[in-house]
């Protein structure tokens, strides 16, 4: 998606300043956390990630443990990766890893130390958690649907039942779900630092309420392609009166100063506000 509508539409000026040591990258080491209950195999549950430039232990464990496991064990086994994150920071990431290679038990264990270079941690963790650790969809109650923008602004929005999604992605156990909410990538610069180009994002069709301050994901029905779609901020400004409200200005904002914002007509029937944005699950950047 573009961050615009089209980059001919960005505004002119200085471009963004960017810190090249924030892409600069670092030495790192991930392994698998594997689990092994009475009579099954070892199941990878998780993913410990080695920042060896500043011993920062970064992990990531499966959150569905009464699924996967009886609930005597499920009730030890929800307390392990506050456990780690505790002792990580008594040894160190190096030591903890060190730790876990020389105590390892019958039932959690650790595998082998793969290098990696990485960029963004937060990414890598987050592409190496769902790559190896293939947790229970439970659809709008752990999952949300993947689509792409062209099917979340088409087919979903009008016959969610028929769609068939790209995949599953877990989310946070903080994040209340439903039915009318979806994952989709979004790439582009024009919204950033609040989203970083190429992060996964959650929304959710069906705007319940006042649109203003929100900010919506945006369909231009005279482009083709991904590059009819962008996220921005809605803002708007109303003339009350004693048979009710009309909209006087209707702003479609951009958060980045580099990249445009523009008032829409109030007859401009080009744009349609598709879903509204409600945070980003996985930062985008190279890792």
């Amino acid at each position: 998606m573009a961050s615009g509508f089209s980059t001919a539409s960005r505004r002119a000026g200085p471009g963004r300043v960017i810190d090249f040591g924030e892409y600069r990258e670092r030495k790192a080491e991930w392994l698998p956390v594997l689990i092994s209950l009475p009579g099954r195999q070892g199941e990878t549950c998780g993913i410990l990630l080695l920042d060896r430039e500043s011993d920062e232990l970064h992990l990531k464990l499966r959150s569905d443990w009464p699924e996967f496991a009886a609930e005597e064990d499920a009730e030890v086994l929800e307390e392990m990766e506050h456990d780690l994150s505790l002792k990580a920071r008594e040894l160190g990431g190096e030591g903890l890893l060190a730790w876990l290679e020389e105590n390892a038990s019958q039932t959690v264990q650790v595998g082998d130390r793969e290098e990696i270079s990485v960029r963004n941690f937060s990414t890598a963790l987050q592409r190496l958690y769902r790559e190896h650790v293939h947790t229970v969809v439970r659809p709008y109650k752990t999952h949300l649907p993947m689509f792409s923008l062209a099917v979340a602004a088409g087919p979903f929005l009008t016959n969610p039942e028929d769609v068939e999604a790209e995949g599953w992605t877990e989310v946070p156990s903080d994040l209340k779900l439903d039915s009318n909410m979806f994952v989709a990538h979004i790439h582009g610069h024009s919204m950033e630092p609040k989203i970083p180009n190429g992060s996964l994002c959650v929304f959710r069709r069906g705007v319940v309420g006042s649109r203003n301050n929100r900010l919506v994901l945006v369909r231009n029905a005279e482009l083709a392609d991904e590059n009819r779609y962008t996220v921005k901020r809605y803002r708007s400004e109303k003339k009350y009166s004693d048979e009710g409200f009309e909209h006087t200005r209707i702003r479609l904002e951009s958060l980045n100063p580099d990249y445009p914002s523009w008032d829409l007509d109030m007859d401009e029937t080009k744009y349609e506000i598709v879903a509204e944005f409600v945070r980003v699950l996985e930062e985008g950047g190279t890792e």
